[in-house]
C-alpha cells in the first residue's frame, strides 16, 4: 500500500499502491506508495511533529524474540500444502559494522528441490507487508478488507488463500525499517540518514534479500520480487540493485499498483495533459462498474479516448474552443458527473475534488483506493477532505489484530512491541528528495535491458486514483520494443488492493503463473 505524504492534501498510495504517503486521521492524503500534489494541505499533516528523541528504540522497547517457526497446512484446488511459518530478523549494520537496526520477516517454506522464492516489499513509505501477505499471495487471508461496508472492528476471519503463490514459490515477506515490528537502533537523526532517504532504502532492503538467501542457502534458487505501490517504486531498484551491486539474479518481477513515474502527476494545470490522461480512464471505469457495463472491451474504447480525442483536446487546450466543448461532452457522457462540475472543471480532474463531488449527494466521500468504496463525510461543508480515507479507515485495525495474532498467537514469536502496519512517523520522517521524484522507470528499463531473461508482470486495478493503471501504460510505451516484449500489463476489476476481491486475485495467481512458466 501506498501512504499520501502528510504534507500534501491526497490520499496514500498502497497500502500498496499496494500500494499506500502517510494518513493523518484527518489528512485528504490517503496513499502510502505516491507523492500527491493537492493544493490544499490538511492542516493536521501541515502540523510540525513533536521534538524526536535522541534515544535509540532498542533503549526504549522490548528486545526481539529469536527466530521461531512452526508447520501449518491450507487446502488449495482441493489440494493439501504443508509448509513452515518463519517469523526472524536480519540485521542490518552501518559503514562501521554496528547493528543499527532489525529488519523482521515472515516466510512461507515448504520442501522441494530448488523451489523459486519471492521476497514481497508493499510501499508507504511506511507501510507493513502485511498487505501483500493476508491480501494477496499468502497461505492465508484475511476476509473482509478492501471492499464496500467492511468495518474497522469487524471479526477477524482467515480462510485458506486460493490466490496464494505457495503452490509454486516460497515467499518472503519484508517489513522496512519502522514497519511491522522492525525497528532502528539508532537515534532519529541516524535511522533518516540510513534508512528513510529513496537509496539507502534500497540498498538496505536489497541486502536483507542477500542475507536471507545465503542464511537458508537459497543462493542458487530462482529469484522474484513482487513490490506493491511504493513497493513497487522500491521493485525495479532493488532487482536493479541486487544484480548490479550485489551480484544476485532476479528471474522475474511483479509490481502491484506500482509508483513508477512520480512526475506524472506534475505541471497538468500548466503545460502538459498527462496528469489528466491517467486520471479520466480510473474515474470512467468506477462509473462503468456502477453501471454494470465495465469490461475489458469497454475500457479499451476507454483507452483509445484516452490516448486519442481526450489527449489532442487537452493539447489543443483553449486555442480550440469546439474541441474543447465536444471533449466536455464526452467526458460528461464517459462518468456520469454532473454536467456543471465537468464544464467547470475543464473535463480536468482532480483527485480530491472528484472523490467528493461522485458522492456529494449522498453526504459522503470515495477512496483513493477504490473510488465505489465510500464512507459517510464527517465535514461534508469543509471546503476539503478533512477525513481518513474510507479504505483506510477501516483496514489498520483488522490488519493490525490478524497479524500481531498470528505472529505472537499462531506462531509464538511472543513480543508486545507495538506493530506498525502504517507508520506515521517513517511517512513524516521520508527524504522526498530529488532521488525519489525521479522515480524508478530508468532502474526499470537499465534492469530488463541488462538481462535478457528477467521479465515483467504489471497488475493494476481499473478503479485505482492512487497509483492509476494508465501511468504504467505511458511509461512502458515509452520503452524499446525490444524491452516491452518482455513486460505485460495486467488490469483487474478493483481498486489498488484490486487483490481483495476473490476473483481478481485468483485471475493474478493464475496470470502470473502463465507469465513465468509456473507449473
Amino acid at each position: 500500500m501506498k501512504i499520501p505524504f502528510a504534507s500534501v492534501a491526497r490520499p496514500w498510495a498502497a497500502l500498496g499502491c499496494a500500494t499506500l504517503c502517510l494518513m493523518v486521521s484527518a489528512a485528504a492524503s490517503p496513499a502510502f506508495a505516491q507523492e500527491h500534489h493537492g493544493k490544499h494541505a490538511a492542516p493536521h499533516a501541515a502540523a510540525k511533529a513533536p521534538a524526536t528523541s535522541t534515544k535509540s528504540t532498542e533503549d526504549m522497547l522490548p528486545p526481539l524474540p529469536a527466530n521461531k517457526s512452526i508447520e501449518q497446512s491450507m487446502v488449495l484446488d482441493g489440494k493439501t500444502l504443508h509448509y513452515k511459518v518463519t517469523v526472524g530478523t536480519i540485521n542490518i549494520r552501518d559503514s562501521k559494522g554496528k547493528v543499527a537496526g532489525k529488519v523482521v520477516y515472515t516466510a512461507y517454506t515448504m520442501p522441494g528441490n530448488n523451489r523459486p522464492v519471492t521476497f514481497a516489499f508493499n510501499g508507504g513509505p511506511g507501510a507493513s507487508s502485511v498487505f501483500l501477505n493476508f491480501g494477496a499471495i499468502g497461505p492465508k487471508h484475511l476476509d473482509g478488507i478492501g471492499n464496500k461496508h467492511d468495518s474497522a472492528s469487524g471479526p477477524i476471519v482467515m480462510s485458506d488463500n486460493q490466490g496464494t503463490w505457495l503452490s509454486f514459490s516460497d515467499l518472503v515477506f519484508i517489513d522496512p525499517i519502522g514497519t511491522g515490528y522492525s525497528r532502528s537502533l539508532v537515534d532519529m537523526a541516524q535511522t533518516k540518514k540510513l534508512f528513510y532517504s529513496t537509496d539507502p532504502d534500497i540498498h538496505y532492503l536489497s541486502t536483507v534479500v542477500y542475507k536471507w538467501l545465503v542464511q537458508n542457502d537459497r543462493m542458487l534458487s530462482p529469484k522474484y520480487v513482487i513490490g506493491e505501490s511504493y513497493g513497487g517504486f522500491r521493485g525495479p531498484r532493488v532487482t536493479y540493485y541486487l544484480q548490479s551491486r550485489l551480484g544476485v539474479g532476479v528471474n522475474g518481477l511483479i509490481l502491484i499498483s506500482p509508483y513508477l513515474n512520480p512526475m506524472d502527476e506534475s505541471n497538468g494545470y500548466i503545460n502538459t495533459p498527462i496528469p489528466w490522461m491517467i486520471t479520466l480512464p480510473p474515474i470512467v471505469a468506477a462509473h462503468l462498474e456502477r453501471e454494470g457495463q465495465l469490461t475489458t472491451a469497454a475500457m479499451q474504447k476507454v483507452i483509445a479516448y484516452d490516448e486519442g480525442p481526450y489527449a489532442t483536446a487537452l493539447i489543443a487546450g483553449t486555442s480550440n474552443p469546439a474541441m474543447q466543448q465536444a471533449m466536455i461532452q464526452k467526458v460528461t457522457q464517459m462518468t456520469g458527473l454532473d454536467p456543471t462540475y465537468v464544464k467547470e472543471s475543464g473535463g480536468r480532474f482532480q483527485t480530491e475534488s472528484y472523490l467528493r463531488e461522485a458522492w456529494r449527494e449522498q453526504g459522503k466521500i470515495g477512496s483513493i483506493y477504490d473510488s465505489n468504496v465510500t464512507m459517510l463525510d464527517p465535514f461534508p461543508w469543509a471546503p476539503y477532505q478533512r477525513a481518513n480515507d474510507p479504505i483506510l479507515a477501516s483496514i489498520i485495525a483488522p490488519t493490525t489484530e490478524a497479524m500481531v495474532n498470528f505472529i505472537t498467537n499462531t506462531v509464538g514469536w511472543k513480543t508486545d512491541a507495538p506493530y506498525h502496519t502504517l507508520s506515521f512517523t517513517v511517512n513524516r520522517e521520508w527524504d522526498r528528495g530529488a532521488s525519489l521524484r525521479a522515480g524508478s522507470v530508468q532502474q526499470l528499463r537499465d534492469a530488463v535491458a541488462a538481462d535478457p531473461g528477467l521479465k515483467v508482470f504489471i497488475g493494476h486495478g481499473w478503479n485505482d486514483l492512487s497509483c492509476p493503471f494508465m501511468g504504467s501504460v505511458l511509461s512502458v510505451n515509452q520503452m524499446p520494443q525490444a524491452l516491452r516484449d518482455r513486460i505485460e500489463i495486467h488490469e483487474f476489476p478493483g481498486g489498488h488492493m484490486f487483490y481483495t476481491r476473490q476473483a481478481s486475485r485468483v485471475q493474478l495467481r493464475k496470470d502470473v503463473m502463465q507469465y513465468f512458466n509456473f507449473h
